[in-house]
């Protein structure tokens, strides 16, 4: 080869090894404006649904330049590829923006409790079920009734559902929820493409405090399209609306949040001297966590308190009981000791005595009776 043809090769080859570097700088930045894309799209996706918890994996050199970063230790040693930003959907919501049932064990599980703003599933898996699905729902109202102004709640249904599930007792109401019979409004409606289109119209108002709507089965009309109106109404209102499920199959909806209820058997009351064997205590809730954007299955068996008007989680209460009763072994009342003098047993005790045969106490000593019978003195 000769020295012209060799320099000619040595410049092909130098021009193909520039041709190469400058292809994967091309691929490179390529890559680089993709994941930025990408990552823009999936934060972008994540503002917009508000409620999921996303870790989103920042790409090399980026920083948290705004309010969804988490913050760091400026101490800490970080690599800018170790940088992960944390969206956490309601985190920058109100304080109360969550509905917090009082059970801690279930409001940690759902990241707060239930939104307040938002479409909520409650589904009874059995006609069985209505009742406890009834008693939750009005429980959490009175929740809400309880922390902010008293404004009456709209209960929405066909007339199939309340044939076969029936009304709240009014007394029952006030007693259990402190719910005012007035403040309870009920719409029955014929069809339930009317019952859709009530609740959709009494999500936007403000006027009220919650919107229940009950529905039986597994209607084809309850779709997601549906259940999206619901949820953007509620949304936008502020207040929640409760979708009420009676035996239907659990099918995607659009509420953030679907939990499961059955009744749960109701523990003794309890009294001094402890649970009273043989009697009906609190209301009682098992509460499975079917489907939640911010939580893992999970299930809690929870019991109401009227008077307090919150939840309790059975196994805390359980728990703080043992505690108090190993803090105060100590009996209320001590019993008798059986000393020489114990009391008397006592009889039979009537309130008034029996027509001709007088009381045991009623009798004459007898030094008494031999003055009664002498005569009475003359003058």
């Amino acid at each position: 080869m000769t020295p012209l043809d060799s320099s000619g090769a040595l410049w092909n080859l130098l021009e193909h090894s520039r041709n190469n570097c400058e292809w994967k700088l091309t691929v490179m930045a390529t890559s680089a404006v993709a994941r930025e894309t990408v990552f823009a799209l999936r934060r972008q996706i994540a503002k917009i649904e508000g409620t999921l918890p996303e870790r989103l994996q920042a790409p090399a050199g980026a920083a948290p330049v705004d309010a969804d970063v988490t913050p760091r230790d400026p101490t800490a040693d970080v690599t800018p590829g170790d940088l992960t930003i944390v969206r956490r959907g309601l985190a920058v919501a109100p304080p109360d923006a969550f509905l917090r049932t009082g059970a801690e064990g279930l409001d940690a599980a759902l990241s707060g409790g239930l939104p307040k703003a938002a479409l909520s599933e409650i589904h009874g898996a059995a006609t069985r079920d209505a009742g406890a699905v009834a008693g939750f729902a009005l429980s959490l109202v009175s929740l809400i009734l309880k922390q902010g102004p008293r404004l009456p709640v709209l209960w929405i249904g066909t007339a199939e559902i309340f044939r076969e599930a029936g009304f709240p007792y009014a007394r029952g109401l006030h007693r259990l929820f402190g719910i005012e019979p007035e403040q309870l409004l009920f719409s029955e409606a014929p069809r339930l493409l009317d019952a859709l289109w009530t609740a959709e119209e009494a999500a936007r108002m403000t006027a009220l405090a919650a919107v229940i709507l009950e529905i039986r089965g597994s209607p084809q009309r309850l779709d997601l399209t549906a259940t999206r109106r619901l949820h953007a109404r509620a949304r936008s209102a502020g207040r929640p609306v409760f979708l009420l499920r009676q035996a239907g199959e659990p099918e995607p909806t659009a509420a953030p949040v679907r939990l499961v209820l059955s009744a749960a058997p109701s523990a003794p009351r309890e009294t001094i001297a402890g649970p009273l064997a043989g009697s009906i205590g609190r209301p009682a809730f098992t509460v499975s966590i079917g489907k939640s954007r911010t939580a893992l299955p999970g299930q809690f068996t929870l019991e109401w308190n009227p008077d307090e008007r919150s939840f309790e989680e059975r196994r805390a209460k359980e728990g703080r009981a043992r505690q108090e009763r190993a803090a105060n072994p100590v009996a209320v009342v001590s019993a008798s000791r059986r000393g020489k003098n114990p009391a008397p047993a006592s009889g039979a005790v009537l309130a008034f005595p029996t027509v001709g045969s007088p009381a045991a106490g009623d009798q004459p000593s007898p030094g008494e009776r031999a003055a009664h019978r002498r005569p009475r003195r003359a003058g």
